[in-house]
């Protein structure tokens, strides 16, 4: 567990998956005390979402910005050192050890120049993918040896976190350091529609499986009554956590 996690409200991201920075700022109203952490990912940073990171950050919100940052070196760590800037908890970068070297490198130094609290997270496999995926892709190992290989590259090269499916939440937990977070997406209450994912859990069961932080997406943003539905959750990381034994 990490020692950035206060509350079981802190422990759940809302991703704003939404077509333009007025349904966003809609959203984040509609929620209100109900999520203090959010997530802005492609759809909605293409979209001038970024410019929303800011004001979520001075209203008291946490942001999560999920760009998945992979590219030569020098361009991953000019794109780090700018989002440095934009006051965000985490930024993504995929886990291919050049691009994570090049993104560690400059968190710390954005953390010189202007005391930045940026985290860098490592995204290992996407919760899309499965074995099949994996091969397809050209890959010769399956997702779950994807996962645990580059986990381990991440954490040698100095990276805050990992982005990782809650089914190998609780092998990554055994081998990784404890300040490592684990920050799993693909989390469906139970009775919510899969979607295109692949590899899923619920909220209690990644808890369960020693999941820091839980991505989710659909199951909020597009219910009935968004703030019931992420309160909801929140209560079931509650009585999750209050059933896991104390290390």
């Amino acid at each position: 567990m990490t020692q950035d996690i206060v509350t079981p409200r802190d422990r759940l991201i809302v991703a704003l998956d939404v077509p333009d920075v007025a349904a966003a700022q809609a959203m984040v109203a509609r929620l209100g005390d109900s999520v203090s952490f959010y997530k802005i990912g492609y759809q909605l940073g293409y979209a001038g979402g970024l410019s929303m990171v800011g004001d979520l950050v001075r209203s008291g919100k946490r942001v999560f910005v999920d760009l998945k940052l992979h590219d030569i070196g020098n361009t991953v760590a000019n794109g780090v050192a700018s989002l440095a800037r934009l006051g965000a908890t985490f930024l993504t970068v995929h886990a291919y050890p050049q691009t994570m070297k090049a993104a560690v490198a400059a968190r710390d130094a954005s953390r010189q120049k202007t005391g930045s609290s940026l985290k860098i997270l490592a995204v290992t496999v996407l919760t899309s993918y499965n074995d099949e995926d994996a091969h397809e892709a050209g890959y010769r190992l399956g997702a779950s040896e994807m996962v645990d290989m580059r986990a381990r590259q991440a954490q040698a090269i100095g990276v805050d976190g990992i982005v990782c499916s809650a089914e190998e939440a609780e092998n990554l937990r055994r081998i990784l350091r404890p300040d490592i977070a684990l920050v799993t997406p693909g989390i469906r209450p139970a009775g919510s529609a899969v979607g295109d994912q692949k590899r899923v859990m619920t909220p209690a069961r990644a808890i369960a499986s020693g999941v820091d932080y839980l991505v989710v997406g659909r199951p909020v943003i597009e219910a009935d009554d968004p703030r019931a539905a992420a309160d909801a959750i929140v209560a079931e990381i509650a009585a999750a956590l209050s059933e896991k034994p104390v290390a």
